[in-house]
């Protein structure tokens, strides 16, 4: 697994984009200093790849006033196996971070996500969220999501979500009955289901990169 390490200076701005491709296994490492923001998106669209793959993201809040933004999301297929690990750590008072990662899993591919967030005892203040949603397009497709929260402060204000379910049968067949092909209403869903994920891309460029890999697995 190839390791990256990065630092975020005082007040400094940083997007960070991973293509999670086939042959591709990442551990990021990244600390942060005060004022800092960073913003990360990781996507996983490789189709029709057997893949035994992780991403790891290891963070840490050094630096007062730091906001650390992820943002993900991925469509598995075949027999891919997928691991996202997210690893926030607010060392410091008046922290922010927010998580939010979507999949979509069809045939029999396995998906996992542990979203590991720590607020250490002197980081007062902190305001830490994190969302997983998932969806499963078929019977043997699996997904395991495991919020992890160690919470060692008390004035802080931290939340987690996290489902897994199936598509919305009525909302297809909503849009059958109003003259919608059921493959058209199924790829209109899952393009909702990733709005969005895809509207805090600041780059047109890559959001279109991105639809158009979406777009072509749907379909």
């Amino acid at each position: 697994m190839s390791v990256q390490q990065l630092h975020i200076s005082q007040g400094e701005h940083r997007q960070l984009v991973i293509m999670h491709v086939a042959e591709d296994c990442a551990q990021w490492q990244i600390k942060q200093e005060a004022d800092s923001v960073l913003t990360v998106h990781v996507f996983c669209l490789e189709p029709d790849a057997y893949l035994a793959e992780d991403v790891l993201l290891d963070i840490e809040q050094a630096g007062e006033h730091a906001e650390t933004y992820i943002y993900g999301l991925g469509i598995l297929t075949g027999r891919q196996q997928v691991n996202v690990r997210t690893h926030v750590k607010h060392s410091v008072p008046n922290g922010r971070s927010n998580q939010l990662l979507k999949f979509a899993v069809r045939d029999e591919a396995q998906g996992t996500f542990v979203g590991e967030l720590i607020v250490a005892p002197h980081a007062q203040h902190t305001e830490a969220m994190q969302t997983n949603r998932n969806v499963l397009l078929s019977p043997a497709a699996t997904m395991h999501t495991q919020p992890q929260l160690e919470i060692y402060a008390d004035d802080v204000k931290c939340s987690h979500g996290a489902t897994t379910g199936q598509i919305d049968e009525s909302a297809l067949f909503y849009m059958q009955q109003r003259g919608i092909a059921p493959d058209e209403a199924r790829r209109l869903l899952l393009a909702a289901f990733f709005h969005d994920v895809l509207t805090t891309l600041n780059e047109p460029a890559v959001e279109e990169r991105i639809q158009r890999k979406i777009e072509k697995i749907i379909l």
